[in-house]
């Protein structure tokens, strides 16, 4: 495997339903098994805001409305040799469900409606308990008043 020449521009969503929040356990590298939120590469020529649902469709079968952006995330991975193995920059959205109900696939092998604040202790991507909180007060989430 060759190092990448660039960064890779990801999404990625928060979706909301009924004050909990959706996780996918990645079947895929980079982070294969760890849970995260649904989302994928972002094409040419396609906006971010359409990538996100686009891939949200394809990877988990959901369909949501977007309420706004929540910060980026950046997932550089080095081999033990030291060679870079992946570098992808995400861009996190938070949205509300639609329609559809969470199916598997080779991109999500297990799916969780989650807490938002208190996800539980599942192996997770770097930095997304930070994500979900910055999520929740975006969207309102009434746990969020709680905390």
């Amino acid at each position: 495997m060759s190092e990448p020449k660039r960064p890779v521009l990801a999404a990625s969503i928060a979706v909301f339903r009924d004050g909990k929040v959706l996780l996918a356990r990645r079947g895929k590298a980079p982070a294969l098994g760890l849970y995260s939120l649904p989302g994928g590469r972002i094409e040419p020529g396609e906006r971010m805001q359409d990538a996100v649902l686009r891939e949200l469709f394809e990877e988990v079968g959901l369909r949501a409305s977007l309420v706004g952006f929540v910060d980026h995330v950046e997932h550089i991975e080095h081999a033990e040799d030291g060679t870079l193995r992946a570098h992808a920059v995400i861009c996190a959205f938070a949205g509300h469900w639609e329609a559809g109900e969470p199916r598997l696939s080779d991109e999500a092998t297990d799916l969780l409606w989650v807490d938002p604040l208190f996800p539980g202790e599942l192996p997770m991507t770097r930095g997304l308990p930070e994500i979900l909180r910055k999520a929740s007060i975006i969207i309102g989430n009434r746990t969020s008043e709680a905390a």
